[in-house]
């Protein structure tokens, strides 16, 4: 997790939208990418589950290189965010009972489902209405996550 103090995005003239925008299209291209990659197909999910394809392993294998690179990137070259803070890229802490635990939370969600959280509002953009029901699901579980989060 990268940790940097939030910028505001208001002043006294009001709010500045256009500071959003790279956010915007950032979110707009990973979407594009989730869909053209097949990444939101329920139908490469399941072949994945079922041993059936690599197509889905090869995806998650470059993300978690490409973090990987990234990350290490962060944590040697002192950059600066955009409000001029250096950012801290934190160590991680070993697996504990609430990683297992959302893990075992989260797999099960995506079994169910056949959707991991990252493509819900790529499908929901592509018309695929019953995402509706998903994104609801995904609302109350990291709400439910909130309230007894103290307790893991």
């Amino acid at each position: 997790m990268i940790s940097t103090t939030p910028t505001p995005t208001t002043t006294a003239s009001g709010t500045h939208l256009l500071r959003q925008w790279p956010f915007l299209i950032a979110g707009l291209l990973f979407g594009v990418l989730l869909i053209k990659s097949e990444a939101a197909s329920w139908y490469r999910i399941q072949e994945m589950f079922r041993f059936q394809s690599v197509h889905m392993y090869g995806l998650m294998g470059s993300a978690v290189l490409t973090g990987l690179i990234t990350t290490t990137l962060l944590r040697r070259s002192g950059l600066h965010a955009l409000n001029g803070e250096t950012i801290h890229v934190p160590a991680k802490e070993g697996p504990t009972r609430r990683y297992v635990l959302g893990g075992l939370i989260f797999g099960l969600g995506w079994g169910l489902a056949g959707v991991c959280p990252g493509p819900i509002f790529a499908l929901l953009g592509s018309h695929l209405l019953p995402m509706l029901i998903v994104l609801t699901a995904a609302l109350v579980g990291t709400w439910a996550y909130g309230a007894v989060q103290h307790r893991l």
